[in-house]
């Protein structure tokens, strides 16, 4: 009998399913709605009805399915196959996931946090391949990340090693949702950037932005920035740099700190490429140390929003074999 593997990324939106086979070819794929706001029983079985006609459409059984691997935002243990909380799902604290899904399906589930499961597609098929030493940082929402350090997935004592969106950096800065303020993520995400913007709107600047949204900044997106810095809107200009620069003081410490070969930068924020990585690159090499920062690229990722599949599927098969 042939057998496959489930690689799935939960998001706030969209829950993106794959089967594969052994060799981590797709052979199907869904997205379906998330449903967040309805509840954690609801996502459940939401993922369940995704499963069910993922191996309908193979025309296979649970049988056929070696193990599956899921990515979950938030704060997890993926041993006990626990996710304690996730932001921007309503009522998700302490589900037992792994037991959730066991009540349907017998095969092997592992769960992991979802930034960690794009590291690791990153890692084994993408920007990252070949490399023991990377962090791949996440730009959408919010800021995620993962580290490989010497070969290794740093976990920690929680399993929360690698929250680099936290570190902060102005002392009394942007309230944060983690209740501390000034985190670098509430400055260098989509929300950050965007929030940049309409505090210089208010404070009087002008933009071609404006007319694109009607006056409405409620309605101002992150990509809308990047179109304008194309057209040579001087304020979109000064707030991506601004905002590379930001990122760059971060990263900066992170090179420090970890000294990778490589960090690979991810999520929707990483399509406004070097628009913003070049600040990010210039403010590194003139503020990390001088050996770490010239063995160090800042790439974009190459899988897009298929990471975190294929990188569910990647750590399944690796926790299983070990």
């Amino acid at each position: 009998m042939n057998k496959f593997i489930i690689g799935i990324d939960l998001g706030g939106t969209n829950i993106k399913a794959a089967i594969f086979n052994l060799d981590l070819q797709l052979m199907v794929e869904i997205r379906s709605p998330t449903q967040a706001h309805k509840g954690p029983v609801h996502v459940i079985n939401n993922i369940k009805q995704v499963i069910e006609d993922m191996l309908e459409r193979l025309n296979i059984t649970g049988e056929s399915i070696y193990c599956m691997g899921l990515g979950i935002p938030g704060l997890l243990d993926p041993k006990q196959g626990i996710s304690f909380f996730s932001p921007n799902f309503p009522g998700w604290e302490n589900i037992h996931v792994v037991n959730e899904l066991n009540k349907q399906f017998a095969f092997p589930i592992f769960i992991d946090n979802d930034v960690r499961v794009n590291l690791y597609g990153e890692w084994r098929f993408g920007a990252g391949l070949n490399i023991k030493n990377l962090i791949l940082i996440t730009l959408g929402t919010g800021l995620g990340s993962g580290i490989v350090v010497d070969g290794k997935v740093l976990y920690g004592a929680t399993s929360s090693a690698g929250e680099i969106g936290h570190m902060n950096m102005y002392r009394e800065g942007r309230p944060c949702k983690c209740g501390s303020s000034g985190c670098l993520g509430r400055y260098v995400s989509a929300n950050g950037m965007v929030n940049t913007f309409i505090k210089k709107l208010n404070d009087g600047r002008k933009s071609i932005v404006e007319e694109w949204i009607n006056h409405d900044n409620n309605n101002i997106q992150a990509s809308m920035i990047s179109e304008a810095y194309d057209l040579k809107d001087d304020l979109s200009i000064e707030v991506m740099h601004e905002t590379g620069q930001i990122l760059g003081f971060g990263l900066a410490n992170v090179i420090n700190l970890f000294n990778p070969e490589i960090i690979i930068v991810g999520g929707g924020m990483s399509y406004a490429a070097d628009r913003l990585l070049n600040t990010v690159r210039e403010t590194i090499r003139n503020h990390s140390l001088k050996i770490s920062s010239q063995v160090c690229k800042v790439v974009q990722a190459k899988l897009g929003d298929c990471g975190g599949m294929i990188g569910a599927a990647v750590y399944a098969k690796d926790r299983l074999e070990a």
